[in-house]
């Protein structure tokens, strides 16, 4: 409103009341502060006082009456904030001056909602900085989080359901945060097709798309893009928005997320893509070589330090680290690979330890380029496989085996010599048809073997080949034959030298342990779940890959490895509590663990023991079972988290006026002190108390500001003791003034002795306020003159009961059973979720006690049963 028209106001106060300006809202009052009249287009959204309040008191928000201090005179020249209770139910934001009129005293007010919800984005304005900052500051690990973190945040600023982003990917659109864990509606392709459609130059709210919002679950939706030059690289998907931001509030806010996210996000995928390059390379003992024509060779550093060489070295330098045998092959080589050849050569380093190099490559330019490669562990291999065949020969020549020989005659083999031990081994006699024709005797599906053996046996003079023989009683022999192939002088076939070797049992028990390995990789090492052995020192005797993997170790690793280093104290104590009940007759256990991994976050494990014990009843060792829980624990947080933010938003508006309060008070009392000392009435006494007044208001405003910040925070890990009772005058300091000044009266009861419980103090904080607000909205639905909340503690026995009773009539007793359920509500669409008591009743669950509901004479209650809990 500009600046003439106050003035106009002001300087015709004295004038005839018909020559204001009918806007905003003019009050005559007299000396008393009594209303003698009303004028202005507000004046009809007034809600009018009980019958017989005539002061312009009885008009006002309770919050508002301590700025209208004194008699009229002492406000003159003031400026007034007030809100006026109207007939919709809402606050009348008004900002004026009183002015002497004739006898009396005019009121001039004009509405500042439009003012205020306009400093409310200003005051928004330095989120973005927060925002930005947090995303470049967190770690790369907590980068998914930082960033759900930041949109619940946005969320609570715009009064949003929910928020998600969602990132360019080839192919269409990927998740990667949401403000809560639940969104609204679920991936679909249509959403991704419909968001591939849209040119997201600007926000967009969707409206008369019923098919898009049906598929959204009736949710209300506001798009915001995030444009890289012609192109969108994300969308931030806002679900029922109430205070809906100005559009190039909600662009600038997209890209102060995404800016910096994608930043981190691409850098992240460079950096991940590089280290695995360079995992991979050292694991596989790989990396580059270069050699300019005239020049010296380069290696890869990382390659240079494996085989202990220099990085540069010359001609001489390099063949001076070989082996002297592979000297000249490798001048060889280099030299055809300068004419163009490829180059591929394995070469030997003269060092203590035999180590082999590969080198491949070939000539680009003026320089030789490739790759080198450790293949120390494939020679080793190559080395121990080449023993194991003369071990293995050494044993067949001195084992019982039957020795023989075969003539060849004409193209074909017949049996000339046989061992005697081949009567004992098949009951063949040495000049039977089998003996003959061993090939009779053959399984009929191991012929194509026998003639295979044939055929290289005389094109290649030895063969080594494995196949059944018949004996006697029908029965088959695996065999072992290895045999060679002699010449003449003239290099034709003469006769073949053989040996079999029944290897029936090996290969039986080869089969067996195969099938018995097969068994165990299936259901343990390709078992998703983690399984492992440790003592009850908790000394890890046996772990699969997935709890290696999970622990970011190998399994070797962790044999021997002490399961307790990744558990917090007081976890171990429990853990190893828990195993020391168990008994030959109870050998199984289970419980939820929590475990504190190096630079992630706490895990959470459903974890199974079954104790092996001796003939003695003594526990010798701990088979277990676990599977990761974390996801499900984190959810379950996130759950509560919002529920508590959403509780915390839900108070937001009374909070504000709260604090608004003490801020008025001082600010009038302020006022009066300046205008006595201006006129030189200065009284010391009066003073005094003045400024007292205004310590204990700023005192009051710091405690609901702490209290409201500590509330916030998200619960700690473990669970700790605390004073039940803290709990109740913790939500009391949050709730009492809103609740009085709705007309509700918080009556507590604290008790004797403050018992104590087990759990987390803000979640039991969060389970109080609930069911307060639920008191509250069910007293303000009923015509009563008055309404009251009860709380009070009962401690009986080794149990403590908190009981919140109200005088609101009480609920229906068909509602019982299902009041606890998830989205049960009895209040109308759009004012609850349903979610408040069923996630009191998760709270109190998880602390071992029980939320359960009643009737009283007059009204509901409700009972939170804990168990006591003792530090001794």
């Amino acid at each position: 409103m500009s600046g003439s028209l106050f003035d106009r106001w002001r300087g015709g106060a004295n004038e005839d009341s018909q020559a204001l300006p009918a806007v905003g809202l003019q009050l005559w009052l007299d000396n008393h502060a009594k209303v003698q009249r009303l004028a202005g287009p507000l004046r009809s959204l007034l809600a009018l006082p009980a019958q017989g309040a005539t002061r312009v008191h009885d008009y006002l928000a309770r919050h508002s009456l301590l700025v209208l201090e004194g008699e009229p005179a002492d406000w003159q020249g003031l400026p007034l904030d007030l809100d006026f209770n109207t007939l919709a139910g809402n606050a009348l934001h008004t900002r004026g001056w009183l002015q002497r009129h004739g006898q009396g005293w005019l009121l001039q007010l004009f509405d500042i909602g439009d003012l205020l919800r306009e400093q409310r984005w200003d005051r928004q304005r330095p989120l973005f900085g927060e925002i930005g900052n947090a995303l470049r500051e967190c770690g790369a690990e907590r980068l998914v989080q930082t960033t759900g973190e930041q949109l619940q945040l946005i969320a609570g600023h715009w009064q949003a359901r929910s928020l998600r982003l969602l990132l360019r990917e080839p192919g269409g659109w990927r998740h990667y945060a949401s403000s809560e864990a639940q969104w609204p509606w679920p991936d679909d392709s249509r959403l991704q097709a419909w968001l591939q459609q849209l040119p997201g130059a600007a926000p967009l709210e969707v409206v008369g798309q019923p098919e898009l919002q049906a598929l959204c679950g009736g949710a209300a939706l506001y798009l915001v893009p995030y444009r890289q030059g012609r192109d969108t690289e994300a969308w931030l998907l806002c679900a029922d928005v109430a205070n809906l931001p100005p559009a190039d509030m909600a662009l600038a806010l997209a890209r102060t997320v995404v800016e910096p996210l994608l930043a981190r996000y691409r850098r992240q995928q460079l950096q991940q893509q590089s280290g695995q390059l360079d995992d991979l390379q050292q694991q596989l003992g790989a990396g580059w070589w270069e050699w300019p024509l005239g020049g010296e060779l380069q290696l890869d550093p990382a390659v240079a330090v494996a085989f202990g060489l220099e990085p540069r070295m010359g001609l001489e330098q390099w063949l001076a680290q070989l082996h002297p045998a592979d000297r000249e092959p490798a001048q060889l080589a280099l030299a055809q690979a300068r004419e163009g050849h490829a180059l591929n050569l394995s070469l030997r380093l003269a060092q203590a330890a035999p180590r082999w190099l590969h080198l491949a490559g070939q000539r680009q330019g003026n320089r030789l380029r490739g790759f080198a490669l450790d293949i120390t562990a494939l020679k080793q291999q190559e080395q121990q496989a080449g023993a194991a065949q003369a071990r293995l020969e050494n044993l067949i020549a001195s084992s019982p085996a039957v020795i023989y020989v075969q003539g060849y005659a004409e193209g074909a083999l017949h049996g000339e010599f046989f061992s005697a031990s081949l009567a004992p081994l098949l009951g063949w006699a040495s000049d039977s048809e089998q003996a003959r024709q061993p090939g009779l005797a053959v399984h009929p599906d191991d012929r194509p073997l026998w003639v295979a053996r044939t055929r290289s046996l005389l094109r290649d003079g030895h063969v080594r080949s494995r196949y059944r023989l018949c004996d006697v009683h029908g029965g088959y022999h695996w065999m072992l034959d290895e045999a060679r192939l002699l010449r003449d002088d003239l290099g034709q076939p003469r006769e073949v030298v053989g040996l079999w070797l029944d290897v029936t049992d090996a290969t039986d028990a080869a089969e067996r342990m195969r099938q018995s390995e097969e068994r165990y990789r299936v259901l343990v090492e390709d078992s998703p779940a983690m399984i492992c052995r440790y003592r009850p020192d908790l000394t890890l005797v046996f772990a699969n890959r997935p709890l290696a993997d999970y622990l970011h170790c190998s399994v070797v690793q962790l044999e021997g490895a002490n399961l307790g280093q990744w558990l917090s104290e007081a976890q171990r104590e429990a853990f190893v509590l828990r195993l020391s009940a168990l008994t030959p007759e109870q050998p199984v256990s289970s419980a939820e663990i929590c475990l504190q991994l190096p630079g992630r976050e706490h895990a959470w494990w459903i974890w199974a023991d079954r104790g092996l014990f001796d003939t003695g009843g003594r526990l010798l060792e701990i088979q277990a079972v676990g599977r990761d829980n974390t996801e499900v624990r984190r959810s379950q947080q996130q759950l509560l988290q919002g529920a508590k933010m959403a509780t915390l938003g839900e108070l937001a508006t009374g909070l504000v006026h709260e604090i608004n309060q003490p801020l008025n008070v001082m600010r009038m009392a302020v006022a009066n002190a300046l205008n006595r000392l201006q006129n030189g009435e200065v009284d010391r006494a009066w003073l005094q108390t003045k400024l007292q007044r205004i310590e204990a208001q700023v005192a009051r405003a710091e405690r609901l500001v702490e209290h409201m910040r500590v509330y916030g925070r998200r619960s700690t890990v473990e669970q700790q003791g605390f004073a039940a009772w803290a709990a109740v005058e913790g939500a009391a300091a949050l709730l009492e003034e809103g609740l009085r000044g709705k007309g509700v009266s918080l009556l507590l009861e604290p008790p004797a002795q403050q018992e104590q419980v087990l759990g987390h103090p803000d979640q039991l904080e969060q389970v109080l306020i609930n069911l307060l607000v639920n008191a509250r909205d069910a007293l303000l639905e009923q015509p009563r003159t008055e309404r009251w909340i009860r709380v009070r503690q009962v401690a009986e026995g080794s149990r403590l009961r908190l009981l919140v009773e109200d005088n609101g009539g009480g609920i229906d007793a068909d509602l019982h059973e299902r009041i606890f359920e998830p989205f049960f509500t009895t209040k109308p669409a759009g004012v609850g979720t349903g979610l408040g008591l069923s996630v009191s009743h998760g709270i109190v669950s998880h602390m071992g006690g029980r939320l359960s509901v009643g009737n009283s004479d007059q009204g509901a209650c409700f009972c939170v049963d804990l168990p006591l809990y003792s530090t001794s």
